[in-house]
């Protein structure tokens, strides 16, 4: 089972909104929002708490892909996140995903006792490739018991 598929079939929210994912390696996530009108705001393009659990959704997929052989060891939590909305957002949106911090250093880290802390940039485009939100969402590996 793939990332995505994994992501889809245990976290709800993801299944809801229909997200696609596009890609998942352990350096880029990239996970799409198709345009669905039930999810639209007043203006008509994807609402602001879609993009977000889009992004969130993005970033939890490449923390998978890079942390997914710790999960015996460590559960990956959401610490805080931070979003800007840039442009309006029209039609399907695409959110790209990047580890901010070298993931070995990460581990690392959990190797040392530590509960590492890493952020997670997410950048969401419309179809004509401008960015209508940028996102940054902080994660830790919580150590198991």
């Amino acid at each position: 089972m793939s990332i995505g598929e994994m992501l889809a079939a245990t976290v709800p929210m993801a299944r809801t909104l229909n997200l696609e994912f596009l890609e998942t390696t352990a350096e880029k996530a990239v996970v799409a929002l198709p345009d669905q009108g039930e999810y639209h705001n007043h203006v008509g393009g994807p609402h602001a708490g879609a993009i977000f659990t889009l992004g969130e959704t993005a970033s939890g997929t490449i923390v998978l892909g890079a942390f997914g052989d710790q999960l015996a060891r460590a559960v990956p939590l959401a610490v805080r996140a931070e979003i800007a909305y840039r442009k309006l957002a029209m039609g399907a949106v695409t959110a790209t995903a990047t580890l901010g911090r070298p993931a070995v250093d990460v581990v690392a880290e959990l190797d040392a006792g530590g509960r590492p802390e890493f952020p997670v940039s997410i950048e969401v485009r419309r179809g004509d490739g401008a960015v209508t939100a940028e996102m940054t969402v902080v994660w830790t590996l919580r150590p198991n018991g």
